[in-house]
């Protein structure tokens, strides 16, 4: 039933994940799960304009929200259609974008260094 699925990331609102699945005959059997937990609740409905257009609706429970970061997985017959992520709490250190950060300021100190070398070479 997953071949031809696309399930295409949507939006977080008041405490729901909503997503666009097309490419489905019928509508299919939809889960969430997070953790190794499967979330309860989810909603799988026919969709406007055109057939083969099905909204899908994840809530995301209160046991789910901790500090850091938070992966749910949306899928059927077990392949992964998408996932989406909540950061919450501190910042962590080990943060991707505290990294990025980090790499752009080298990247920039070594583009100096290389461009006053070619000036003077």
């Amino acid at each position: 039933m997953t071949l031809g699925l696309k399930l295409e990331q949507g939006r977080i609102a008041e405490g729901v994940w909503e997503g666009l699945l097309t490419g489905a005959s019928s509508v299919p059997v939809i889960e969430a799960m997070h953790a190794g937990r499967t979330v309860e609740g989810v909603e799988v409905r026919p969709g406007t304009g055109g057939a083969g257009r099905i909204i899908v609706r994840v809530p995301i429970p209160a046991w789910a929200l901790n500090e850091g970061v938070q992966t749910f997985l949306v899928q059927c017959d077990g392949a992964t259609l998408a996932t989406f992520t909540l950061v919450a709490g501190q910042p962590l250190e080990d943060d991707i974008r505290a990294e990025i950060s980090l790499l752009r300021a080298e990247l920039d100190l070594l583009k100096r260094a290389f461009q006053r070398h070619v000036r003077e070479g």
